[in-house]
């Protein structure tokens, strides 16, 4: 008979089970767990409005950078001209869609053959003169740029801006930053008050040389724009130079405004045949951590 008492001491003692980790549900639950980048609530509060004024710089910059965008051609306009409205709304949306077409044809924005687009159409994005603008732009074949902003009235992404350069702000100053970079020309149909805060901003920053070169800037329909505004009273009052009125010129017709603005020494593209566009022309881009 085997003895029990040696056997025992010989057998391996039985381990001690371990305890199963605790899941810590309310630590994990908690804000403060949140990855930074992932917390909306800490992204979208009060501090933090310098770090979204950069994410909306860069984000836009990006997009702009992967189309080859290096040059636009800004159109300003109001958002309540429609192509079946009164004649003159008739005729503003005509002429905005022609220019869009004009531009895009013979201003670069289709000749990606060094991979770079110049005079891109670049509007407002939202319905009007800047849908009529984006609209040309795509009658062309060309890509155009939508700059949207959140408004409370009619402002939504018009359906003729490139998708892929369809953006949207929620600061006015970084839009406007964005309309300013690359401007190689402004052109700017009646419009209310967010037309004349957009062409003030642009006539201000050329009238004291802050601009990367001299933007020509012209004004569509003498007729509406010397009725709303006689800038000679405010040469006459000394408010502004007399030479600060040659900043700008009017036209009444889509040819007349870029013939205007070559005159003014945009850089004419001759025309060039047709490329078929890549529907998207970003280059592959490894993923940072």
């Amino acid at each position: 008979m085997p003895d029990t008492k040696k056997t025992r001491a010989a057998s391996p003692k039985p381990q001690a089970r371990r305890a199963a980790p605790r899941t810590n549900h309310a630590q994990m639950a908690a804000k403060a767990y949140r990855l930074a980048a992932l917390d909306q609530d800490f992204l979208l509060a009060d501090p933090q409005r310098g770090v979204r004024f950069l994410l909306e710089y860069e984000k836009a910059e990006q997009n702009l950078r992967a189309w080859g965008v290096r040059t636009t051609i800004v159109v300003f306009g109001s958002a309540r001209v429609s192509p079946d409205g009164p004649p003159d709304h008739r005729r503003w949306y005509h002429e905005a869609r022609t220019f869009g077409r004009i531009a895009s044809e013979r201003g670069g924005a289709m000749d990606v053959a060094d991979g770079l687009r110049d005079n891109v159409i670049a509007t407002g994005g939202g319905p009007g003169v800047m849908e009529a603008a984006n609209r040309g732009a795509h009658d062309a074949g060309a890509p155009s740029i939508g700059f949207n902003i959140e408004l409370p009235h009619e402002q939504g992404p018009n359906p003729y801006s490139t998708p892929d350069l369809t953006l949207q702000f929620h600061y006015f100053a970084m839009r406007k930053m964005h309309f300013a970079m690359r401007a190689n020309a402004l052109v700017v149909f009646p419009g209310g008050f967010g037309t004349l805060d957009e062409l003030f901003e642009l006539l201000t920053l050329r009238q004291n040389a802050k601009l990367a070169h001299d933007l020509p800037i012209v004004l569509f329909d003498r007729d509406y724009w010397r009725r709303l505004m006689n800038f000679s009273t405010m040469v006459e009052a000394g408010m502004i130079s007399a030479g600060d009125v040659d900043l700008f010129a009017y036209a009444d017709t889509a040819e007349e405004i870029w013939s205007t603005l070559i005159a003014r020494g945009l850089h004419d593209v001759p025309a060039q045949p047709v490329r078929r566009l890549r529907s998207h022309p970003r280059k592959a881009v490894r993923r940072g951590n």
